[in-house]
């Protein structure tokens, strides 16, 4: 998982980095000083986490958060404990109160991988796409042939099979990127369905098996795409 870290404080760099040389599954990517510094390197490269201060000179971590349209996960780093609530209300994975230890470090780890969906991998031998999400404190493995679609949930996401239905905290943006475009479709704001799945679409809406799901008025254009043109 490749992590940058953004605080102005050189120290708070360096016992992130101390910590996160005991983890081998960790990568840093970049550090990054001050706000403005961190959105150019956000533009320019993708991370699975961030470490971020709040309380930074022109810009704070927060305002920073604010101005991301999408942003990868988040452990807030702070000397400050009453921007708890705050962050949490901007969906941070955890708060961790300067000075902390390394297990409370190691804690918020976990909770970072827990949230996480794993690559699509397919094993030697076996075609078959696959990932491992966390959901109803078990680790399910999910074949990505035997979805049926994906559904927003609040806070969580249900990814709905033939035979189950796994509810998960994630966004439902993070499976629009892990998912192959070419066998999915965002349809709506709260649903990606699985095209092969679809069994008839009339008016606003799809049916997959038993399952109504409406169509969004703003991607009724990215149905255009699953019809022939006739000659």
């Amino acid at each position: 998982m490749n992590y940058c870290i953004i605080d102005d404080e050189p120290i708070a760099h360096r016992i992130i980095e101390g910590y996160c040389g005991h983890l081998p599954y960790l990568k840093k990517r970049g550090n990054c000083y001050d706000a403005f510094e961190a959105l150019q390197f956000l533009n320019e490269n993708v991370v699975d986490l961030i470490f971020l201060d709040i309380n930074m000179p022109k810009l704070s971590g927060f305002e920073l958060l604010k101005t991301l349209k999408h942003h990868p996960k988040v452990i807030v780093t702070s000397a400050y404990q009453e921007f708890a609530l705050e962050g949490y209300e901007l969906n941070i994975s955890d708060y961790l109160l300067k000075p902390f230890s390394f297990e409370r470090f190691v804690r918020a780890i976990n909770k970072v991988m827990e949230l996480q969906p794993q690559a699509l991998t397919a094993s030697p031998g076996n075609t078959r796409a696959r990932f491992f999400l966390k959901g109803d404190k078990k680790t399910h493995q999910v074949l990505v042939d035997e979805i049926l679609f994906i559904e927003a949930y609040g806070n969580y996401t249900k990814v709905f099979k033939a035979d189950e239905t796994i509810i998960c905290h994630e966004k439902i943006s993070s499976f629009e990127g892990l998912l192959p475009t070419r066998d999915f479709l965002r349809v709506h704001k709260s649903f990606i369905v699985a095209v092969q799945k679809i069994k008839l679409i009339e008016g606003n809406r799809i049916k997959i098996k038993e399952h109504v799901i409406p169509i969004g008025q703003t991607y009724k254009q990215q149905l255009k795409r699953l019809f022939r043109k006739e000659p």
